[in-house]
């Protein structure tokens, strides 16, 4: 083979051997390609998704489809749920007032906060969510309950924990809003009505710890401004000089644990 590139492009010259070259390439690739795709040992077959309507064989099909449904629905719906209906609010705003009040801008980091307030959130609620689980989630996996019992039992934990967290004065402002008719129970109250209130609360209760721990902050920048003044250093912005004393004071004082545990008294007064 090689002699008669060679001698091709001896007499023809190098365009001849290109040629050559092509023609050999296209003979010689389709076979490689066959042999390759050559079934030498049995495959696993891939698997094959559809997606599509069609009419059920039996009414397990249906149950199961609407507990999918069920599960999607939730799934979509869970941070919403998570934020209105749990104490991570009054947590989350708490941790930032925290954070501002230090003045140490983003730190610590969003993540971290985030996933602070959803810990400490699992350990309020945890009362709340075994509730739920002993006598809404396992008795209907277990087909003990129907649907609509399964719902009516995990609210009432829910509901619960929201009435003792909400002002009566939230509640009235959207019954006066809605201008429904005022209940005679707690019972009475409907879900859609309680949400918003128990949301306010919880946002009027963080705003008041949120203060508490301002003060203190602001003492410490006042009283290094003066120095400040008072030495003629007008030109140096006590914000840097007062913020190394307030990160040390804050650890002096072990400023997280006293936060954490302002915030669950809050829920256990």
């Amino acid at each position: 083979m090689r002699a008669f590139f060679t001698r091709l492009i001896r007499e023809h010259g190098i365009f001849l051997a290109s040629a050559g070259l092509a023609v050999l390439f296209l003979w010689v690739l389709p076979a490689i390609a066959t042999a390759q795709t050559a079934p030498s040992a049995p495959t696993v077959p891939f698997p094959q998704v559809q997606i599509g309507v069609g009419a059920a064989k039996n009414p397990q099909q249906v149950v199961g489809a609407l507990q999918i449904l069920l599960l999607l629905t939730v799934l979509a719906l869970a941070p919403t749920i998570l934020v209105m209906m749990t104490s991570f609010t009054r947590i989350i705003v708490v941790l930032s007032f925290v954070r501002t009040a230090v003045g140490t801008q983003q730190v610590p980091p969003n993540q971290v906060l985030v996933g602070l307030a959803l810990l400490l959130t699992f350990f309020v609620m945890n009362p709340v969510i075994r509730d739920v689980n002993t006598n809404a989630v396992q008795p209907y996996l277990k087909h003990q309950i129907s649907q609509s019992v399964a719902l009516d039992r995990a609210a009432k934990p829910l509901r619960a924990f929201m009435f003792k967290q909400t002002r009566e004065k939230d509640i009235m402002l959207f019954y006066a809003i809605s201008k429904e008719p005022r209940p005679a129970k707690q019972s009475d109250v409907p879900t859609y009505l309680l949400i918003p209130a128990f949301t306010l609360s919880e946002l009027k209760t963080a705003f008041e710890i949120g203060f508490a721990i301002y003060i203190p902050f602001i003492v410490i920048d006042m009283v290094v401004a003066s120095i400040l003044l008072s030495m003629g250093m007008m030109m140096i912005p006590p914000v840097i000089i007062s913020l190394p004393f307030k990160v040390l004071i804050f650890i002096l004082i072990d400023g997280w644990d006293l936060t954490v545990s302002a915030l669950f008294q809050s829920f256990h007064p």
